[in-house]
C-alpha cells in the first residue's frame, strides 16, 4: 500500500503538485499498522514485592532484586497480573521479566540499580551495537517473553555515571583513565571481529574486562509489550533497546540520560511499534532505528518496520528522530507527526546515517508538522559515508529513498537539508520537503550531494524561497 501511494506522490511531483501536503491516503496507513498494535492485558492480581523481602533504603547493603524476580515469576506462574513497587528507594540488580507481567512503580517509587559489576553476570543473549553476542546482563531484561509491561509513575534510575559505567566508554571526559576497564582496551574491537569472521554466537562471550555498558531495559524477542509513563534516568548504555521485537507501545515515558551512548529508544529488527507523548534528553540519539551491523544485519536479514512517532518532545541529542547507523537489515515505513525538537545540544531533527559497509534499503519516511526551535546542525540530514574509518567489507551500498518532510519549522540551525551521497554513484532518491520555513540559517542553507529527484517546494531559507 505504502509503495503504491509513493508512486502517486511522485507523479504530483512530476507535474509541479509536491508542494502540496503528503496525501492523507499515506496517513491513513499509519491508523492501519496502529490498528495492528496488539494491547497488553493483565489479571486483577497483585503481587507487592515487599512481601516477598524487598526492603528499602538500607544504605546499600542489601539487594531487592532476588525479591523482585522472585514476585515476576510467582506473578507469571499463577498467570500473570501485577508486580507491584510501592513507594520508597528500592536498591536493586538486575531484573528478568515474564510473561503476562506488568511491572507497576507506583508515584514516589524509586527503583535504583546498584553500580556493582559482578551482579550482571553470568552474561545473556543480546547485541551490543547491532552485533550479536553474549553481553553483562541488561538491567532490566526478557527474551521471548509476550504480554509485559513496565508502568507507574515512579522512577528508574541505572545510576550510572562517571564513577562507574560511563567512563568505561574509554573517554576522558566520562571519567576514563589510564589502567580502567573500558572498551577501546579491545572489547569492542573484539565484538566485531568475531561478527566479521563469522564466529558462532555461544563464542562471542564478553566479560566485564571487555567493558560493553548493559542497556537499562533491553527486551530481545519479545511482543505485545507496554513501557508508560516511568522516568527512566542514568543509564549505562541504550535506554530501552526492544530487538526483534512485535506490537511495542512506548508511552508518557521521560528519559533523562547524558552518558556516552545513551539513546533513548532504539528499536532494532523490531515491527508495529508506537511511541508517543515521549520526551527524551540524551547523550546520544533520542530514538534511533536498527536492523543490525554489517554482516550479523545481513545474516538475519530483518529490517524494522512499521514505527509511528507522534506528539514527543526532544531536548538534548545527537538527533531526534534517527534511522542507522547499525540499519543493515534494512527499513520501511516510518511516520514521524506532531512533534517539538528544541536545544543548543540537538544536534539534527531528521537523520540517517549508514555507510557501504552496512546495504540494506531504508525508505518511506514521512515526517509532518515538526516545530524546532534550534538544532546545531540540520534539520534533515542524510548521510551515505558515516563512520568512513570502519574497518569492513565495503561492498554493500546502503540505498536511501522516499523521504517526505511536510511543514516542518526551525528557528535555528546550520543548514536546511544536508544531504552527503556517494561520488561514483548516486544511492538516494526521491527527497521531498514541502511547506517549511528554516529561519536563522548559518550556512548557505541546504548542501546537498550524490543525490538525485530532490525536490524542495515551498520551502524559505532565512524568509527566502528556496528555488530547486
Amino acid at each position: 500500500m505504502v509503495k503504491k501511494l509513493v508512486s502517486v506522490f511522485c507523479i504530483c511531483a512530476y507535474f509541479g503538485l509536491a508542494h502540496a501536503q503528503i496525501p492523507q491516503e499515506i496517513w491513513k496507513e499509519s491508523e492501519q499498522i496502529e490498528k495492528q498494535i496488539k494491547k497488553t492485558s493483565f489479571p486483577d492480581r497483585v503481587y507487592n514485592i515487599k512481601d516477598f523481602g524487598a526492603k528499602e533504603g538500607n544504605n546499600g547493603e542489601i539487594f531487592c532484586h532476588e525479591a523482585i524476580n522472585l514476585a515476576i515469576l510467582t506473578c507469571s506462574q499463577a498467570g500473570g497480573g501485577t508486580v507491584l513497587v510501592p513507594p520508597g528507594e528500592f536498591l536493586t540488580g538486575p531484573i528478568t521479566l515474564k510473561s503476562n507481567v506488568n511491572l507497576h512503580l507506583e508515584e514516589g517509587a524509586y527503583l535504583k540499580f546498584s553500580s556493582e559489576k559482578y551482579l550482571y553476570t553470568p552474561t545473556v543473549l543480546t547485541r551490543w551495537e547491532g552485533v550479536d553476542c553474549y553481553n553483562l546482563h541488561p538491567l532490566i531484561y526478557a527474551y521471548g517473553e509476550s504480554n509485559i509491561a513496565i508502568t507507574g509513575k515512579g522512577i528508574i534510575d541505572g545510576q550510572a555515571s562517571n564513577d562507574n559505567w560511563w567512563s568505561m566508554c574509554g573517554a576522558p571526559h566520562y571519567g576514563w583513565k589510564e589502567g580502567m576497564t573500558a572498551q577501546k582496551n579491545g572489547g569492542r574491537n573484539k565484538l566485531l571481529m568475531y561478527a566479521k569472521t563469522f564466529a558462532p554466537i555461544d563464542k562471542r562471550q564478553m566479560t566485564f574486562e571487555d567493558g560493553l555498558r548493559p542497556q537499562l531495559i533491553n527486551l530481545y524477542r519479545c511482543n505485545t509489550i507496554l513501557i508508560e509513563n516511568v522516568t527512566l534516568k542514568n543509564s549505562p548504555f541504550w535506554v530501552i533497546h526492544p530487538l526483534f521485537c512485535e506490537s511495542l507501545t512506548v508511552r508518557g515515558v521521560k528519559v533523562s540520560s547524558h552518558g556516552p551512548n545513551s539513546d533513548g529508544c532504539d528499536p532494532e529488527s523490531s515491527k508495529n511499534v508506537l511511541i508517543e507523548n515521549c520526551i527524551f534528553d540524551t547523550g546520544d540519539d533520542c530514538i534511533a532505528i536498527k536492523s543490525g551491523r554489517n554482516a550479523d544485519g545481513r545474516k538475519w536479514n530483518v529490517p524494522s518496520e512499521n514505527i509511528i512517532v507522534r506528539n514527543c518532545e526532544m531536548k538534548d541529542g545527537h538527533g531526534g528522530v534517527v534511522v542507522g547507523s547499525e540499519i543493515s537489515g534494512g527499513y520501511k515505513n516510518l511516520f514521524v507527526e506532531n512533534c517539538k525538537m528544541d536545544s543548543p545540544n540537538l544536534e539534527r531533527v531528521i537523520r540517517i546515517k549508514t555507510n557501504n559497509c552496512r546495504g540494506g534499503v531504508i525508505e518511506n519516511i514521512y515526517v509532518r508538522n515538526i516545530e524546532v526551535g534550534e538544532c546545531r546542525e540540520a534539520v534533515l540530514k542524510i548521510n551515505l559515508q558515516y563512520e568512513n574509518r570502519e574497518k569492513c567489507d565495503r561492498s554493500f551500498p546502503p540505498v536511501v529513498r522516499h523521504v517526505y518532510l511536510d511543514n516542518v519549522t526551525s528557528e535555528k540551525s546550520k543548514y536546511g537539508v544536508l544531504i552527503t551521497g556517494y561520488d561514483d554513484r548516486v544511492n538516494i532518491e526521491d527527497i521531498h520537503v514541502t511547506n517549511s520555513r528554516f529561519n536563522n540559517v548559518e550556512k548557505k542553507g541546504n548542501l546537498i550531494t550524490g543525490a538525485k529527484d530532490v525536490v524542495l517546494n515551498e520551502v524559505y531559507i532565512n524568509g527566502n524561497k528556496v528555488r530547486k
